[in-house]
């Protein structure tokens, strides 16, 4: 198990199409196995927010965003006890993308698909988990 000193800084990326559904992966092979989420990750050192998340989006799913915004902030403590890892995670939502969704990274993702809001599967990552209510609620934390 990876302990972390101090808690990560992560990012997650909610992209919707022209129907309102949202992009989600299946995890494989890491943090949140099993688990649905937006794309996303850890922030590297000396890059910008918005910069992850760009290159994030790009290297997961292969898709190109633009006109990112924050819409949550929260606190993932789920996997603190089960794998040592604690984030501070910052949702975004990207206004504008392009492209086409490839499964760019099988080592990771299972598969890429599209949700209704409404619609979501059960198994959650927290961090997603989170940052869908807090649009739901229109409250950044």
């Amino acid at each position: 198990m990876e302990n972390y000193k101090y808690p990560r800084i992560g990012i997650g990326i909610m992209i919707q199409n022209d129907k309102g559904e949202v992009l989600m992966g299946l995890r494989h092979g890491s943090h949140g196995e099993g688990e649905w989420s937006f794309p996303g990750g850890k922030l590297h050192n000396g890059e910008t927010l918005f910069e992850a998340a760009k290159r994030k989006v790009k290297e997961e799913c292969n898709l190109r965003v633009h006109d990112l915004k924050i819409v949550s902030l929260s606190d993932e403590m789920r996997y603190l006890k089960t794998d040592g890892k604690q984030f501070f995670v910052i949702g975004l939502l990207a206004m504008n993308w392009e492209g086409e969704v490839k499964l760019v990274e099988p080592e990771k993702w299972i598969k890429w698909k599209w949700f209704q809001l409404d619609d979501l599967p059960e198994k959650l990552l927290e961090a997603t988990d989170l940052m869908i209510c807090n649009y739901k609620k229109e409250k950044i934390y």
